[in-house]
Formats: structure tokens, C-alpha cells, sequence
């Protein structure tokens, strides 16, 4: 076999010569066994670096989808973060209405003073010196004091037309039920009574056009045409009418338009 050849013929047509070239078959099969070796790892190379191309094909989006997460991940920690500080309001708000309401006396009867105030928690008093000038003024007046004895947690505040699709006269300051509410000025009860939104409610008539509603009582301690003295105490803080936690509803009026209370009044004034 091994002097076994293999003659190659060429002939270029329209020409009289042919060029032969005599290869040995033992070369021809080397050249054979090689070309398939060729083959086979072109194949393999192939099967194996494909996967390997395309996933480098995918890296900038894998890259893209790495920073999108990496941005979800941060606002995920800025939610956080705002939860955990409403949590906080929210714990602070629920030590602050943590209160029952007092029951309200019966017709025909009377209420224990145990079970009149065993829902309601104590109001700090604030003491004066003897010589002291006095906090609230007499008679007819202008509405200048914070209607509690307690600074309270405002919840809400003023909501000017334009600014929500549900506007908002007035504050809404969150306060244990039973809480004294005092009159913000000195004047006359225009109405006291029940409204669907205001629920127990006062409002008062103030001179130079000024009026004042308590909104969300869950008692009332004056009638329509009372005259009241500021500070005086008109009603007790509730959670009557539309509301979904215990909290006084304070609004300021002139000439008919709602004024922003806490450009008139200071907490604790």
C-alpha cells in the first residue's frame, strides 16, 4: 500500500496540455483525516463559543437592566425611609388619640363622675403668675388664639382653590375626643348643631366680618345666640360627621372667604 499513488488530472478547457499531479494515497488520507479533525473542532467551536457570543451580545442590555434595578433599589430605600418617618408620625399620633370618648349624658338622668371622665385624658393647665396680664380679652373680638390648651398635631391644613381637587378650608388639628375647645375670639354663636361634613359643630360671629367654625365636636356647650367671652370653652373635640380620626376642625372666615388660621394664630397663643 504503500506504493499505491493517486494520479490528479487537470485539463483547462480550449487547451491541448493537462497538468497531473501524482499524490501518494497514504498523504491523501492524511490530508483526508486532517480536514475532518478541521472540521470537527470548527463544529465544536462553534457549539461551545455560540452560547459564549451571544451572551456577550447581551451584555449591555444586562448592563442597562443592572442600573434600572440599581435606581428601583434606591427608590425602594427612599420609600423606606419615608414609611419608617410616617410610622413614626403615625405612632405619635396614636399616643395622642389614644383617648375614648366621654359618654354623653342621658335624658332623664345623670352621668357618674367616674364615668364621665374615665375615657377622657388629662389637659395640662397652664398656670399664671398672680401678676401677670390676662391671656384672653374681653368682649367682642377678633379671632387671635389657638383654639386648645394643647398644641395638637395638625393633619391637614389650608387648601386654597386651585391647589387640590378637593379644596380645604381650614385646619385640621388631631387631639384626644373630649378635649376643651375654646373660642378663638369673643362673639356671638351664629349656629351650633349637626352637619353631615362638620359633624357637631360651633360657629361664631366675630366683629369687622370675622367668623370662626369648630368642626368635629363630640360635645357642644353653647346654643345658637350665646355671647361668648374669648377663650371661652363652646364645645368638646370629637370625631362626629366625616371624619375617620378624633381631630378639631378650625377655619377662619372674613366677609365669607377662608383664611388660612395659621397666619392668624400661633400654637399655644
Amino acid at each position: 500500500m504503500s506504493g499505491r499513488h493517486v494520479t490528479v488530472v487537470i485539463h483547462t478547457d480550449g487547451d491541448l496540455n493537462s497538468r497531473q499531479y501524482r499524490i501518494s494515497l497514504r498523504l491523501l488520507q492524511v490530508g483526508k483525516g486532517a480536514a475532518i479533525a478541521v472540521a470537527i473542532i470548527a463544529v465544536g467551536f462553534l457549539a461551545f463559543a455560540g452560547p459564549i457570543m451571544r451572551n456577550a451580545a447581551r451584555v449591555p442590555g444586562l448592563q442597562r437592566e443592572v442600573a434600572r434595578l440599581r435606581a428601583e433599589n434606591s427608590r425602594v430605600q427612599q420609600l423606606a425611609a419615608a414609611l419608617n418617618r410616617a410610622e413614626a408620625n403615625y405612632q405619635e399620633l396614636r399616643q395622642i388619640l389614644g383617648a375614648k370618648a366621654p359618654p354623653a349624658p342621658r335624658s332623664g338622668g345623670s352621668t357618674t363622675t367616674t364615668t364621665a371622665t374615665s375615657g377622657m385624658r388629662a389637659v395640662t393647665i397652664r398656670a399664671t403668675a398672680p401678676a401677670a396680664p390676662p391671656r384672653y380679652e374681653t368682649g367682642s373680638s377678633v379671632p387671635s388664639h389657638w383654639p386648645l390648651d394643647v398644641s395638637g398635631f395638625v393633619t391637614r391644613g389650608q387648601v386654597r382653590a386651585g391647589d387640590a381637587a378637593e379644596s380645604h378650608p381650614g385646619i385640621d388639628i388631631a387631639v384626644p375626643v373630649g378635649t376643651p375647645v375654646r373660642a378663638s375670639g369673643g362673639g356671638t354663636v351664629a349656629a351650633a348643631g349637626y352637619d353631615a361634613d362638620y359633624g357637631l359643630f360651633v360657629l361664631l360671629r366675630h366683629p369687622s366680618g370675622y367668623e370662626t367654625m369648630y368642626g368635629h365636636a363630640s360635645r357642644l356647650l353653647v346654643v345658637e345666640g350665646d355671647d361668648v367671652q374669648s377663650g371661652q370653652v363652646i364645645a368638646l373635640s370629637g370625631n362626629s360627621g366625616r371624619s375617620t380620626a378624633p381631630h378639631l376642625h378650625f377655619e377662619i372666615r372674613r366677609d365669607k372667604k377662608s383664611l388660612d388660621p395659621l397666619t392668624l394664630v400661633k400654637e399655644g397663643s
